[in-house]
This record gives C-alpha cells, sequence and structure tokens, in this order.
C-alpha cells in the first residue's frame, strides 16, 4: 500500500514539474503547431540504408522517403508504391517494376529538384548498395548492415533501366523473400539528381545528413539531443487517391519473355498506408531518452504521440480519458546472445548450462508484465512459419552446474552480460533482466558483471565483439521468416553486425537457403523446423519474449497506427484540435 502511494506522489510530482516546463516550452511556435512525437534518442544517419536501428528508421523510414514496394500494415501483404506493378518471370529469376509517375522529390532550401522521380533513382538507390564501385558506395563508411546481413547484393546479377519508368532486377537464384526485403524499411528510394549535384560539389556524405526523398515529410532541422524538425511535403504523390488509382492502371508495354505471374494491383484497397494526404504542417521529433518524463509531456499535452512506453506505464495510458493505447502483437523477439567466437561460449554445452541456470517465465512476469509470450525459437506466433511444438530450455540449476563443471568451468567464473541502454518492445528493460540472470548466474557458480554504454558505442563494441553476452533482440521488418532467421544468425550477418551471436555454421546456412528455393509454404515451413532444432541443439542464443507493441497518443490525433513492419508512420496521420 505504501509503495503504490509513493509511487501515485512521484507520478503527480513529475506531472507538476513538467505543466511548468512544458507550460514554458509550448510559447514556441513549433511546439504549438503540427505533430509533436516524443522520441527515444537520435537516429544514426538519416538515410536508414546505413542502419539498422528502430530509432533511426522511426525517424526517416516512413516521413522522408518511399519504397518501391510497401506492406499493408493490416494484412501484412506487399502492395504498390513507387511500383505501381510488377511482373515476376516463371523462373522465379527477373522482376519487372513499373514505375509510378508524376511523384515529386522534396524541393528544399538545400535542393530544387528540375525532375520527377523515374527509373535513374532506381538504379542510383539500389546500386549504391549492391555495387562496391558505386561513387557513393563507400561514402558515409560504406557500410549497409540489412543488405549485408541478407547478401542481397551477392544474389543480384543486374538491375536493369528499360525506359524512363520500367525497371528489371534479376537474380542469381531464386529467393522467395525478395519482394518482402524491397518493401522493408531500409530499401528506401534516393534522388539520383541530388547525388550527382554533391557529387560535382565534392560533398556526397551530405545526401545522408541532410535528406532528399518523395515521402510525406520533408527534412528541415535537427538539434542534437533535442528534436528534429520536418516539413509537409505539399505535392506528396499519395495526395489524391484518384491519381494512385489511375497510376495503378497504367498498361504495362513491355513483357517479359516466356510466362510471366502478374502482380498488378488495382483497386484502392491495395494502395496501402497512408493514401490521404495529411493535414499536418509539421511534424516533430522531440528527443526525450527518460520514458518518464515522456510520458509526462504526454499527458500535459507537450507532445502527441510518444515512444517505447515503460511496462508500468500502460495502466496509467489506460486509465487517462484523453488518452488512447494501441496495441497489437509484436513481430520482434527478445534474445540473450551468446557470442561464440569467444572461449567457453564457443562450447555448446556451456551455453546449454547457461541457458537453462535461467527461469524464462520469471524473466517474463517481471520485466514484461504479462505483455509478452515465452519465446521457444525466433518466430513469434503470428508467422506463417510459426512452430507451436519447437523444443525449449527449462530452468534447471542442478544440471546447469553439472554441465559447467564437465565443462571445466570452476565455481566463480567470471563473464559479463551487455544489457541495452534504451527501451525496444522486445526488451523494455534490459538493465533489470541482466540483474535477474545475474542473480540465477551466482547460483550455479558464475560471477556475471553487467555492461551498458551510450547506444552508439553500445552497438560499436558489440559489433567489435568484445561482450560475452548480450540481451538484446529484434523487430521483423517484413513478414517473411527469412526476415529473422538470415540476419540473426547466419554468416553472412556477423560482418553487418546483426549477428550479435557471432554465430557461423554451415548446416544453419544450408537450411536458410534451401527455403528460400520455394515458393510451396509447407515446404518452407518444413525446412524452418529443422532449423528451430538445429539452434536448440547448438543454442547461439537463447529466445526470451515476443512482446506486444504499443502506441500511445492524444486522442486528438487521428489516422496513427502500429507499424508491424518496422518504424512509425506520420503519412495520412491528422490533429484535430
Amino acid at each position: 500500500m505504501l509503495a503504490s502511494m509513493l509511487k501515485r506522489v512521484a507520478v503527480c510530482a513529475l506531472t507538476a514539474v513538467c505543466v511548468v516546463s512544458c507550460a514554458k516550452q509550448n510559447k514556441q511556435p513549433f511546439y504549438s503547431t503540427g505533430v509533436v512525437y516524443c522520441s527515444e534518442s537520435n537516429p544514426v544517419t538519416f538515410n536508414p540504408q546505413l542502419d539498422t536501428s528502430s530509432t533511426t528508421s522511426d525517424a526517416t523510414s516512413h516521413q522522408l522517403y518511399d519504397r518501391l514496394l510497401d506492406f499493408d500494415p493490416d494484412s501484412g501483404r506487399i502492395v504498390p508504391s513507387l511500383a505501381s506493378s510488377w511482373l515476376v518471370s516463371d523462373d522465379g529469376l527477373t522482376y519487372a517494376f513499373q514505375l509510378r509517375r508524376d511523384v515529386e522529390f522534396h524541393n528544399t532550401d538545400y535542393f530544387t529538384p528540375s525532375r520527377n522521380f523515374n527509373a535513374s533513382d532506381v538504379l542510383f538507390s539500389i546500386n549504391r548498395w549492391r555495387l562496391p564501385t558505386h561513387p557513393f558506395h563507400n561514402v558515409s563508411n560504406g557500410s549497409y548492415p540489412y543488405f549485408e546481413s541478407l547478401g542481397l547484393a551477392d544474389n543480384i546479377a543486374n538491375v536493369e533501366r528499360v525506359n524512363g519508368y520500367r525497371v528489371e532486377i534479376t537474380l542469381k537464384r531464386r529467393d522467395s523473400s525478395f519482394l518482402a526485403n524491397l518493401a522493408t524499411d531500409f530499401s528506401v528510394i534516393l534522388s539520383q539528381e541530388y547525388g550527382s549535384q554533391l557529387f560535382k560539389e565534392g560533398n556526397p556524405s551530405q545526401i545522408d545528413q541532410l535528406p532528399v526523398g518523395t515521402g510525406p515529410y520533408k527534412f528541415e532541422s535537427f538539434r542534437k539531443d533535442s528534436y528534429i524538425k520536418y516539413l509537409h511535403h505539399e505535392n506528396y504523390w499519395r495526395r489524391d487517391i484518384n491519381a494512385g488509382v489511375n497510376a495503378l492502371t497504367e498498361n504495362i508495354d513491355e513483357g517479359i519473355e516466356g510466362n510471366t505471374e502478374d502482380n498488378t494491383k488495382d483497386n484502392n484497397e491495395e494502395l496501402g498506408v497512408a493514401n490521404a494526404d495529411t493535414s499536418v504542417k509539421q511534424l516533430i521529433f522531440d528527443i526525450t531518452p527518460r520514458s518518464s518524463l515522456r510520458l509526462a509531456k504526454l499527458m500535459t499535452g507537450e507532445c502527441d504521440a510518444t515512444a517505447f512506453p515503460a511496462q508500468t506505464e500502460l495502466e496509467v495510458i489506460r486509465n487517462r480519458e484523453d488518452l488512447t493505447l494501441a496495441e497489437k502483437p509484436g513481430l520482434n523477439i527478445g534474445f540473450w546472445a551468446f557470442n561464440t567466437q569467444r572461449a567457453p561460449f564457443d562450447n555448446p554445452n556451456v551455453r546449454r548450462a547457461l541457458a537453462i541456470a535461467i527461469d524464462k517465465n520469471t524473466l517474463l512476469e517481471a520485466v514484461y508484465f504479462d505483455s509478452a509470450s515465452r519465446a521457444k525459437s525466433l518466430l513469434p506466433a503470428a508467422s506463417w512459419a510459426y512452430q507451436n511444438d519447437a523444443d525449449d530450455t527449462a530452468y534447471n540449476p542442478v544440471l546447469a552446474r553439472r554441465l559447467l563443471a564437465e565443462a571445466g568451468i570452476e565455481p566463480g567464473f567470471s563473464m559479463t552480460i551487455w544489457a541495452m541502454p534504451v527501451e525496444r518492445a522486445y526488451n523494455p528493460n534490459a538493465m533489470k533482466m541482466a540483474e535477474l540472470i545475474q542473480r540465477y548466474l551466482r547460483e550455479v557458480g558464475v560471477e556475471a558483471n553487467i555492461v551498458t554504454y551510450d547506444w552508439k558505442t553500445f552497438r560499436r563494441h558489440l559489433q567489435e565483439g568484445l561482450h560475452d553476452s548480450v540481451l538484446i533482440g529484434w523487430s521483423a521488418d517484413n513478414g517473411d521468416p527469412d526476415n529473422f532467421y538470415r540476419p540473426l544468425l547466419s554468416c553472412g550477418a556477423i560482418p553487418s553486425g546483426t549477428n550479435r551471436a557471432m554465430w557461423c555454421d554451415k548446416d544453419y546456412d544450408r537450411l536458410i537457403n534451401e527455403a528460400l528455393k520455394t515458393e510451396d509454404l509447407d515446404k518452407r515451413r518444413a525446412i524452418y523446423h529443422q532449423v528451430n532444432r538445429l539452434m536448440f541443439e547448438r543454442l547461439p542464443l537463447v529466445p526470451i519474449a515476443h512482446a506486444y507493441r504499443y502506441q500511445a497518443y492524444r486522442n486528438e490525433v487521428k489516422g496513427m497506427t502500429i507499424n508491424p513492419f518496422g518504424g512509425v508512420r506520420f503519412g495520412g496521420v491528422e490533429k484535430v484540435l
């Protein structure tokens, strides 16, 4: 009772402090107009090709850019975007995309486009990340982690401009996830004209710092640790749904030799998300690292929506008449990964001992507060390849001590657990989880030291392999199972930094590659069940939880939905005062 009263007093005190702060800040014009989103940290870049963090994705992917294809957030189906239709050859190797006309790039203080989007922009955007010889490939450190983790560049034989509004992509091997990968947050389309201008000026890296896209908002300014300001893209192509329908019914004047599968979409529903023009004239990302302060700003109206509400805050939000809490099962996985390139974590029996030394149910109760399900494998129940009867580790400290002894691990052995410094849906409190695991490991004779840094340094040191183990996770960028299996544990994903276990297993890679050679879902599902069994036997990581995704916003915000496949979307969002 006393603890509950103290908690309420603390919340009230925090709210009172924020009321004064908000009253002062709301005098600034850019806080009093448009939509203000309380974000948890700074984006690493303004080009999501270069980074896989959700912070970067939220701030850029769906605000500044479009992709050739999109996901319908309700059905998960692939729908047209900058490509109004597409054809796939009978052998599954050639993809022809008919491009949408009359799509304008952003007109900003630093760039004035002289033409609309066309095939040259598609070639520029794809060839940048796939070709080492491309003039922009090595700009901004030249790392494209999502595409590198999939080995996507290695499987593309050619990207060809057929005409101004038609592009053909030819693969070396059949890939049943290829279209899904083109619809992810990272497959954005940049302006080739802007790139050429910057290259001539000798300042190519500006393309990733002062961005230009075709999305619903255009970049205005950024102050680190404070805010990002976007302005409404007044000529956004989705503003007129009729124009979109007309574009979808364009005739494709050239076919692919042989039989083809026609994937043309020709009705309003297939236009996907954000068909209507947004009435919001500006969008502000208010960078607020502390969850409690984000909630306070939401409650007082300084922010219209907030990122990653803490589990302890959900009931407060539900009980407020002026706030809405949207929730949806998440396509995500929170896990504990071992650095398999470091001894003794290169020993599967040591990894198993550590895995069974912890009680996952306790972690779920203490960290997720009944807002997550226990994970047996990488895939959540929302995936079509989910395996309900997959093998799972069970809490067994007696066996854990025996396995450690057999592996020559003496009592008092020391290791590190790296805990994320940021909140994520898949792990809302990594520090608390690390402390619980620390206690469990002590019971089996292992001393665990908890390590954390600021988010940028944390991720850099992880990629350098300085960790023994790490509590982290993954949110799906598309609904294909390969989006979990390949980035998280394939050999090719180690250099990109998405394989936090730094695990390379030829049997694993052979199986996930085999799964992409067929469109038959039953055959693919059977292969992924084999993958699950192999993962259970070798345990490069411990799956812990599949968490619900939450989005909190004020009632005057309309049209905001949870995007299950990546970054937050503000296209089509309105604010009714």
